[in-house]
């Protein structure tokens, strides 16, 4: 079973809130203000709400609402709202809205 952990305000988060399918690596939730800590998991999918943090692996995708913050590895695919802040490695793909702050490696 692979380890993550989801928070909100520091404490947390209770299962219910959201879904999790080891088999195709998508994590799913309409839950705003999370903390998703990813960082040993590689190829996965997150569909989530607004205000969330983000730190994964490589090769990741995320489909998000507004004002998100990731911090990622390289090969990672971004679908985003406005006012996102991305901090990733090389071979990334940004399809965002405005207000958007990118610190990558190369080829992004």
């Amino acid at each position: 079973m692979l380890s993550f952990s989801v928070t909100r305000y520091g404490k947390e988060l209770d299962k219910k809130f959201y879904s999790w399918d080891e088999e195709t690596r998508t994590f799913f939730t309409n839950e705003n203000g999370l903390v998703l800590d990813f960082s040993n998991i590689n190829d996965c999918t997150f569909k989530t709400g607004d205000n969330c943090t983000f730190k994964t692996g490589s090769y990741c995708t995320f489909d998000t609402l507004y004002n998100c913050t990731f911090k990622t590895g390289s090969n990672c695919t971004f679908k985003t709202g406005s006012n996102c802040t991305f901090k990733t490695g090389s071979y990334c793909t940004f399809d965002t809205f405005y207000n958007c702050t990118f610190d990558t490696g190369s080829n992004c």
